[in-house]
């Protein structure tokens, strides 16, 4: 059995009536829906361009991997990954004996899938600190969604029983201190910030000594996202995580790159320039739900090497999700296989 129909029967199988439901199982279920509901784009774009590939091929042949080459680099995969993987695909059908486009279709999800598992197991998790706060950075040019993926976080962790503070360290861009501040009040978690020019150090100085002080379980820290000057944006970051190490053991537990999904290849150049300034732990990835080029995912494994921590399939605060590459493939290919 192969790994997409794994996932259909682990995702499908269980379910069961609310009786049976064993605890968390609705959870997952939810969970699961909001990927089917927010790859819908995907799945009408790339995903049905694979399936009427299928159709319009008797049996395999080169312009048969010309046309699924050119689907898969128009869904934002990458160049060199979709050469490297089609060149995989040619080798296993080949030793597979497959000429059924048919029968290739389950293979081309499986080889997508372990494309982003490959050898090194990239965790979605957030490394929490057990002693004092957990601080988090949040980095990206402006209009990728950075202060709403803050306020979404906030409270998803607020519902999950943290003690969560906001920290408008974006002191420069007009609009942002007040932003974050109605975005602590939607999610219902404190709020540290002065005003528009300030010091960003300073005030994360300051907001990190009140969570130190009053026992905050998390800090979210906006910044600046000017990476048209990288020297002065490099510099910054420098003085926040020097700050941040001063008074909190460890200093900050991630810094989190938000990208705007839509962008496609443009993000993965923001993520490759902003790894050159700073130690990114991990992409969250906005408006997945506004695109058809659902690719971007694997890019980002394959191109920069980072794991995808959070992905925003929707507007609502629920549709910011944990990334799960399961219930992503699922999502994705559930109409194909």
């Amino acid at each position: 059995m192969g790994i997409f129909n794994k996932l259909k029967n682990m995702f499908q199988g269980s379910k069961e009536s609310a009786a049976d439901q064993k605890p968390g199982e609705d959870t997952v279920q939810e969970e699961v829906r909001v990927y089917e509901k927010g790859l819908t784009k995907s799945r009408e774009g790339f995903v049905s361009k694979l399936a009427n590939l299928t159709n319009k091929y008797r049996t395999i042949n080169d312009d048969y991997f010309d046309e699924l080459e050119e689907i898969l680099i128009m869904a934002d995969i990458g160049v060199n990954t979709v050469m490297e993987f089609i060149d995989r695909l040619k080798d296993r059908a080949a030793k597979e004996k497959i000429s059924d486009p048919e029968l290739l279709k389950e293979i081309i999800v499986d080889e997508l899938f372990i494309i982003y598992v490959g050898d090194e197991v990239l965790s979605s998790k957030i490394e929490y600190r057990e002693n004092g706060p957990t601080v988090i950075l949040f980095v990206g040019v402006n209009g990728v969604g950075k202060t709403t993926t803050i306020g979404k976080l906030a409270w998803r962790m607020k519902q999950e029983g943290k003690k969560v503070l906001l920290v408008a360290g974006d002191t420069f861009r007009a609009g942002a201190i007040l932003q974050l501040q109605e975005w602590s009040e939607k999610a219902g978690v404190d709020f540290y910030g002065t005003e528009q020019g300030s010091d960003p150090a300073s005030v994360v100085y300051d907001g990190c000594t009140k969570a130190v002080e009053e026992t905050y379980d998390v800090v979210l820290v906006d910044t600046a996202g000017r990476l048209q000057n990288k020297v002065n944006l490099m510099k910054e970051l420098e003085k926040i995580n020097k700050v941040i190490q001063g008074i909190v053991e460890g200093g900050p537990a991630e810094t989190l790159l938000v990208i705007d999904a839509t962008t496609g290849q443009n993000g993965i150049s923001q993520a490759k320039s902003f790894k050159e300034i700073t130690d990114i732990t991990g992409i969250v990835l906005t408006k997945l739900d506004g695109t058809a080029k659902g690719g971007i995912v694997l890019a980002i494994k394959e191109q920069v090497g980072l794991p995808v921590k959070f992905i925003c399939l929707g507007e609502g605060k629920e549709d910011l999700q944990v990334f799960d590459i399961e219930k992503y493939i699922y999502g994705l290919f559930k109409d194909m296989v």
